[in-house]
């Protein structure tokens, strides 16, 4: 039920999630110290896939097992998953003046909010010459090579110029935790994740169908995600906008239509794979989306956690993270252009629209759902 409660309860994106988790289940369940709670964030953070969530479901791990993680990835995702899919059924309905200018509105909030997290992430991941030089040469990448393959080789480039450039030389403070996870389990999922992501590929082609195209392009993205649940919008504009199955229009307004709702960015899939025309139906594309993009990071997480206290003695892994994290950033820099700001941005009322959600999340640290109702309220004015 607590899960739940923080599914109903917890707006604000990843990093606030992270607070609500930290408050209930360390300060006043008490069922971690504060040195576990920052060492599961820390490995979270680390691998690829939705840090909040890969919390949570690591927290029902520890304190009830498998079926304690699943209780508590179904309780905390489903409660924002069912709002976007109702707002994707509802959004045929929306065709008179002032609907489309709510939900104009609602796109120029992604602009506002994309850039809050492309300026928040290049201050953390980007600090130093070196990693905004990477962060550089991941946008010079994926201008030079479009969609998913672009993204990939730009993160497998970060990835690369962190290890040759991003060694610390620092010590790590070692914690230890202990998961119901046997080495055998870890291998599994690890195979699994592996045999996935490089034979969904190959089963499109050799058997070509909506169904397999969707699990595919879900799947794919979930499993690139490094540095937190925006950077998920240009990995998903990639798979879903530029096949057509989505237009950009409806993309933009479920993006920010997620802004508005707890719970996890991921959800956005869901109302996705409702209104994906390859889709096998609204409900049911909604849930394999939903799935699909959630399965690789748990995947990776039950394949990392019985080896966990041993690889963050590498220094080597560390600097792996640094690029990646830096190579992110120019990912999400460059959506924030394109196709955020060519497509929305398209007056001066809009950039001023823009500029102030901006300098609400930023400055004055306005939660993002009342920047959203703020944005839709002034999107209804200029229309």
């Amino acid at each position: 039920m607590v899960f739940l409660m923080l599914g109903f309860t917890s707006f604000g994106g990843p990093v606030a999630h992270l607070g609500y988790f930290r408050s209930e289940f360390v300060q006043r369940r008490r069922w971690l110290s504060e040195a576990d709670y920052a060492d599961l964030v820390a490995l979270c953070q680390f691998l690829p896939g939705p840090a909040s969530s890969q919390v949570g479901f690591a927290l029902g791990l520890l304190r009830a097992g498998y079926a304690g993680a699943l209780a508590a990835w179904t309780a905390f995702t489903l409660p924002s998953a069912i709002a976007l899919v109702l707002f994707a059924l509802g959004l045929t309905l929306l065709d008179d003046p002032i609907s489309q200018g709510a939900l104009h509105g609602l796109k120029i909030t992604a602009v506002a909010v994309v850039a809050h997290a492309v300026w928040g992430m290049a201050r953390n991941f980007c600090p130093d010459r070196t990693r905004t030089a990477i962060a550089l040469g991941a946008v010079v990448i994926i201008t030079l090579i479009s969609g998913p393959t672009g993204q990939v080789c730009a993160i497998l480039v970060g990835v690369l110029a962190g290890l040759l450039l991003c060694r610390s030389g620092t010590q790590i403070e070692q914690h230890r935790l202990h998961f119901p996870v046997s080495r055998q389990v870890g291998h599994l999922c690890a195979t699994l994740f592996t045999g996935l992501l490089l034979g969904l590929p190959v089963l499109v082609i050799l058997m070509p169908s909506s169904i397999v195209e969707m699990l595919d392009a879900f799947y794919r993205a979930g499993a690139l995600v490094f540095g937190g649940g925006h950077v998920v919008l240009p990995l998903l504009e990639a798979e879903v906008v530029q096949p057509g199955w989505v237009t950009p229009d409806d993309f933009l307004a479920g993006y920010s239509a997620a802004q508005a709702v707890p719970g996890p960015l991921f959800t956005f899939a869901a109302y996705l794979g409702a209104i994906a025309t390859p889709a096998p139906g609204a409900l049911s594309g909604a849930a394999l989306a939903l799935v699909m993009i959630f399965l690789p990071g748990l995947l990776i997480l039950l394949a990392v956690l019985p080896h966990w206290n041993a690889l963050r003695r590498f220094e080597t892994a560390q600097a792996m993270m640094c690029g990646a994290n830096a190579a992110v950033v120019g990912i999400l820099g460059s959506a924030l252009y394109h196709p955020l700001w060519t497509s929305v941005i398209i007056s001066m009322q809009d950039f001023v629209l823009a500029l102030t959600g901006f300098l609400l999340l930023n400055v004055w640290k306005v939660p993002a759902w009342v920047v959203v109702v703020l944005l839709v309220i002034g999107g209804v004015a200029i229309a």
